[in-house]
């Protein structure tokens, strides 16, 4: 983890969720998260602080990476997982991630993201890259 990663975290931590200060503040007003996934390669458990977005009883993640040219390894981490744990508020949960590359669902829950956040369109232009879509599903 490095140490922006780790002041959100422990704002988000110390404040059930809400994360205010943290980043000079570029998560006020968003709904922030913790998703945890375990490296493929090394094993290593992590957690990722992600912005996300309700869809119905679902849980949303775009894997935008500031619009690197590759995506951020915690969508391939969580593409070879049948089950994680994600922190949201003061809750911590079991849910089943998907990852949609291409399809109609992709492209509605995208298009629901970008109005939800629209800073993420500013991303896009730096890529020609198409964002993953993380759908996390919540277990009994």
């Amino acid at each position: 983890m490095n140490a922006l990663n780790d002041s959100v975290i422990t704002e988000f931590r110390a404040n059930g969720g809400v994360v205010t200060e943290a980043m000079g503040g570029h998560f006020r007003n968003s709904t922030v998260a913790l998703v945890h996934h375990v490296g493929r390669r090394t094993g290593t458990r992590r957690v990722q602080p992600v912005l996300c977005m309700a869809d119905g009883g679902h849980y949303v993640l775009i894997g935008s990476n500031g619009g690197a040219a590759e995506d951020p390894s915690w969508v391939g981490n969580l593409e070879a997982m049948s089950e994680t744990t994600l922190e949201l508020g003061a809750r911590s949960f079991s849910v089943k991630p998907t990852v949609l590359r291409e399809g109609d669902e992709r492209e509605r829950l995208y298009a629901a993201y970008t109005a939800f956040w629209p800073d993420i369109t500013d991303y896009e232009k730096n890529t020609d890259r198409t964002f993953p879509v993380v759908l996390l599903e919540p277990l009994a």
